[in-house]
């Protein structure tokens, strides 16, 4: 990594550079889908597709998939729009976009579009969007990137329009946090070895879910700027996330 781990870890700017999170998820590309997988003993799957289900999404709507990684989100959003709906994916990874690319191939009747963009500076038109998910990327930002996310998220969106976002995160049980950050601070490691030949790549997502804890102060910063939203809880808090709605007066 071309970037001193200490380094990052003591500077708060560099942990949320975007370049420096889209140089550690282009590194992790190749082997990240397999690796959230094991990780989460398959649970991560369920995840995302509980994510997806906990909104109303209607066929024929458009959807933005922030954050899309490598279309891990896509099946539970594809069976929903149907083929006359948009599925938008949008990550700045170039190697999450071209494993995305890869599972576009595998449906061919489906309207799907992929953005190499910055999700803070993209080309998606104002109120044009019903629905927004995104599975495990809210960890990558500070409070304040949130509230910008907030706000674009806002500019996105239809009136009306729901979003649903889903976070590994640290359990509040004394006994499974333990475990659990134990788990994240050795033993993902010790697989980022296994597949990169690199344990601190993989050791970075345990410094990012340590510092983000859980969603409730993206709930919190959601509100803020004007949607209604509800927090959720995963397996006992292994994951937790937010869904909500566009106020029609936001």
């Amino acid at each position: 990594m071309s970037t001193n781990i200490l380094g990052i870890l003591n500077n708060k700017y560099d942990l949320y550079n975007p370049k420096f999170v889209e140089s550690l998820f282009d590194k992790m590309s190749g082997s990240y889908e397999r690796m959230n997988y094991i990780t989460s003993f398959g649970f991560s799957e369920k995840w995302r597709s509980r994510c997806v289900d906990l909104i109303e999404i209607k066929p024929n709507s458009t959807v933005v998939d922030l954050m899309t990684g490598m279309g891990e989100c896509w099946k539970p959003i594809l069976n929903s729009i149907g083929e006359n709906g948009q599925l938008i994916g949008l990550d700045f990874s170039s190697g999450m976009l071209k494993r995305a690319n890869r599972r576009k191939q595998k449906y061919p009747k489906h309207n799907i579009s992929l953005l190499k963009e910055d999700v803070f500076d993209n080309s998606i038109l104002k109120n044009s969007v019903d629905n927004v998910i995104s599975g495990f990327g809210l960890k990558t930002f500070s409070n304040i990137q949130i509230e910008q996310l907030a706000g674009e998220i806002k500019r996105i969106l239809k009136k009306d329009g729901s979003f649903s976002f889903v976070e590994v995160s640290v359990p509040n049980n004394k006994l499974l946090n333990l475990f659990y950050l134990i788990y994240l601070k050795y033993f993902i490691p010790v697989l980022g070895f296994l597949f990169l030949g690199n344990p601190q790549t993989y050791k970075m997502l345990g410094v990012y879910t340590s510092k983000y804890k859980n969603s409730m102060k993206a709930k919190e910063i959601f509100e803020l700027n004007g949607f209604e939203v509800q927090y959720i809880n995963y397996f006992y808090g292994c994951a937790t996330g937010i869904k909500g709605i566009k106020a029609v007066n936001c």
